[in-house]
Parts: structure tokens; sequence; C-alpha cells
């Protein structure tokens, strides 16, 4: 724990995303059968089945999928940063990871609001990644067609 909050917990399949944070590196796994991107990691493609992958760097961009603003702490580590969002960023790669939305007041979020990683070193061991706003972005929430 760093300032009492909890860290996490690298392990086998796990560590290389933690290594590549420490390098300010957003690092998932690609599927070498069918080009699935995937978080969490694994040891097989959840769409194909296959067991040949590899380590990508991403962009670091994409869009916030779903967020919840918290009022009330849930560990009293985080009291003092309060209020504070966690949100679901569906990246570029496709993906969707859960972090939290900094440099950006709550009542300014929105759903398909396009952010980019910022990092946040948090002891030496961990570099976490969050995700702010790209100011200035036009962003098409249509439905593509």
């Amino acid at each position: 724990m760093s300032n009492g909050r909890p860290l996490p917990k690298p392990n086998a399949d796990t560590a290389p995303f933690w290594e590549g944070c420490q390098r300010q590196e957003l690092r998932f796994q690609k599927c070498l059968q069918c080009g699935t991107v995937r978080w969490p990691p694994s040891i097989i493609c959840p769409r194909c089945h296959s067991m040949d992958t590899q380590w990508i760097v991403a962009c670091g961009r994409g869009v916030i999928y779903t967020y919840v603003v918290y009022h009330v702490a849930f560990h009293k580590a985080f009291q003092g940063d309060l209020p504070y969002v966690t949100a679901v960023v569906e990246l570029g790669e496709g993906p969707h990871i859960l972090s939290n939305i900094v440099n950006c007041a709550p009542h300014e979020l929105r759903c398909d609001m396009p952010v980019e990683v910022v990092w946040e070193k948090v002891i030496r061991q961990f570099t976490l990644p969050k995700f702010k706003p790209v100011r200035g972005a036009n962003h098409d929430t249509g439905s593509g067609t």
C-alpha cells in the first residue's frame, strides 16, 4: 500500500502490463491468430482460443464508455480525493480498462468523451495509468453508418 492505498498485485499474467506502466507504456496482449487485443490478459484468446500472443503498446487514447462519480470514499485512503471519478475507458485498440478520470470536473464528463492516458507514479514500483480528457477533440459519436 502507498499512503494506505491498495496497490495492484501483479501475477505471471499481468506482470508485462505493470512493467510497461513503469515505462509509461500501456501494454496489452494481442492474439497472433485473429488479431484480438484483450484485457485482462489470459493464456488463450477468448475469441479464437489460440495460445499465440504478443504484447503490444497501445496508443493510450480512447473514449469514456461509462463512469461513476464517487462522493463517498469506499476506502478511507481515498477520502481526500472526493469527489473522484472511476470509468471504463474503451481504448482505440478495442479493450476496455477500468481507471480514473483526472484533470476534469465531474460535471463536465460524458460518455464517448475522448480521453488519453496520463501516468501517476505512486511508489517506485508502481506507475498507474489514469486518463484525462483530450481538450478540443472533435469526436463523432454517431452510429458509424
